[in-house]
């Protein structure tokens, strides 16, 4: 499931991005997403290749890693992010839902740590 008012965009200096169309609650689920579910050793390979940036590690124990589906590897990645993401290990799917109000033509992000304000570093240099 994923709001018809959502939309993707090409952004000047992170690339792709998804954006809304429509003023959107708080509270609100955008997206619901399948995930592919791989184990741990398929996730040596992954992590030599581009897709590296785009696997969720899954599972309680995190001895799996995921791909997602739908818009998921699209969201860009903020320490204060507008978005959350909540995986759903029994569904094998990935939840996505707004932490506060969001404007009409304003990206949607999600803080790569998981949750929407942690501040910890991630893998790449943020702008």
């Amino acid at each position: 499931m994923i709001k018809s008012y959502l939309y993707i965009e090409k952004t000047q200096h992170k690339g792709k991005a998804v954006f809304t169309n429509e003023k959107i609650a708080a509270g609100t689920v955008i997206e619901i997403a399948p995930v592919i579910v791989m184990s741990k050793s398929d996730r040596v390979y992954l992590d030599k290749t581009l897709l590296h940036d785009y696997i969720f590690e899954w599972g309680k124990n995190k001895d799996k890693c995921a791909m997602a589906l739908g818009t998921i590897p699209i969201y860009n990645h903020s320490y204060k992010s507008n978005c959350e993401y909540f995986m759903d290990f029994e569904d094998d799917t990935i939840l996505i839902k707004t932490v506060s109000s969001i404007k009409k033509g304003e990206e949607l992000t999600i803080n790569y740590n998981g949750d929407w304000n942690d501040g910890k570093k991630v893998w790449f240099e943020t702008r």
